[in-house]
């Protein structure tokens, strides 16, 4: 990145706690990313990655410290105007049963006033960027879709009013092997070709190396590390990334042992 890449978001000593448990979810999170960043967050299940993203678009506010937002604080923005200016893609996709694809991809630009022509060329537009061919799929229902063509569409929808940061939590965890690999390859193609700051959760270790321009790791809150994806494979900076190495390692030996 440039040293004059702009900071897209920054997390000021991040804490967030929820009523009875005996620690913190967010644990002093205290780090920034650049403009135009592909950053995965790592972490078993109850790692804080989930309630991290949460906060980011204001689902979730932190106890303390602060999430700055290209400058801007977003305690200072009401939840609804920040959460318009974040795409967010989650793992059920919540499509809208009863709309076409198109009618869900224009979900927010109808909300904010576009006129028809905008929205339709844009869903036009969107559908194609996420490799669907619009004159078969906008008239289709979201029970006509396939489970990747549900997550496709999702995607379109989060970026329909054109965000600079998109938020995506385990978007493929519920997609075959095979489509899995297909939408990670077709997401690194949409990211390189928009420039925008993606933020995406996961609890696949090959997939946070594989999409990642840099890796945020995570456990019990904390974040373990946040490197590049090779500087964390060389020199893991605690025995929670060494395992996650160890155990990425120990799946090659084992395709290797079936060659």
């Amino acid at each position: 990145m440039s040293k004059n890449t702009p900071v897209a978001i920054e997390y000021q000593n991040v804490h967030k706690r929820f009523g009875g448990a005996n620690c913190n979810a967010v644990d002093g999170v205290d780090l920034s990313i650049n403009e135009g960043e592909f950053i995965t967050i790592l972490g078993s299940s109850g790692s804080g990655k989930t309630t991290l993203l949460k906060m980011t678009n204001r689902l979730l506010d932190p106890d303390s410290g602060n999430i700055v937002l290209f400058g801007e604080n977003i305690r200072d923005v009401s939840p609804v105007q920040v959460r318009r200016r974040i795409g967010y893609v989650i793992q059920q996709v919540g499509l809208m049963p009863h709309m076409t694809v198109a009618q869900n991809i224009a979900i927010v630009p109808k909300l904010l006033r576009w006129d028809k022509k905008r929205i339709d060329s844009r869903v036009n537009e969107l559908t194609a960027l996420v490799g669907l061919e619009p004159s078969e799929f906008l008239i289709r229902y979201p029970a006509q879709l396939s489970g990747g063509q549900q997550q496709r569409i999702g995607l379109a929808r989060a970026l329909a009013v054109d965000p600079k940061i998109m938020l995506l939590d385990e978007p493929f965890g519920a997609i075959d092997a095979i489509n899995r690999l297909n939408l990670q390859d077709e997401l690194k193609r949409i990211h390189g070709g928009l420039k925008k700051t993606f933020l995406f959760v996961t609890h696949d270790i090959n997939e946070a190396l594989k999409l990642g321009t840099r890796v945020i790791v995570m456990n019990e809150g904390k974040v373990c590390q946040f490197d590049t994806p090779r500087n964390i494979v060389k020199n893991p900076a605690d025995g929670f990334v060494e395992s996650l190495i160890h155990s990425c390692r120990e799946q090659e030996k084992f395709w290797e042992g079936l060659i």
